[in-house]
């Protein structure tokens, strides 16, 4: 039975991965900042300030989990042309925040935020907004 089910698992998350565009995860160098982000990516971070496991994107992503990044990014730096969508919920789905382009394109989520993400859509249209952080709203 443990066979069949890891069999099963396998071209499962294999088809997952080769679906997603230009997409790598990286562990190593789990103490590392935001200048592990290479330019021309999209990159989000678990812990804060650009610290622990990082992923980079150079496409939209439906499905976080796929890179182990589901409901873990508290940080990200988006060194891309394009404004990024971050969504609530998988396969474009809930509400969105949005990460501009440039320098305001870099820091920590916003405490409301952290833990929260699952999918990331580059370029619009977006989504309903999941509104403004709680002293923010300025």
């Amino acid at each position: 039975m443990r066979n069949t089910f890891r069999a099963l698992l396998v071209p499962v998350a294999l088809a997952a991965a080769t679906a997603l565009p230009a997409t790598t995860a990286h562990a190593a160098d789990a103490a590392g900042g935001y200048d592990r982000c290479p330019d021309g990516y999209y990159c989000m971070f678990s812990g804060l300030d650009g610290t622990g496991d990082m992923i980079t994107l150079k496409g939209s992503t439906p499905d976080l989990a796929a890179l182990g990044m589901n409901d873990r990014a508290k940080s990200d730096w988006n060194r891309t042309s394009s404004t990024i969508y971050l969504w609530s919920d998988a396969n474009y789905t809930g509400c969105t925040v949005v990460t501009s382009t440039g320098p305001t394109g870099k820091g920590n989520f916003f405490p409301d935020y952290r833990d929260f993400l699952s999918s990331v859509q580059f370029a619009g249209p977006g989504g309903p907004s999941c509104g403004t952080p709680p002293g923010e709203d300025g």
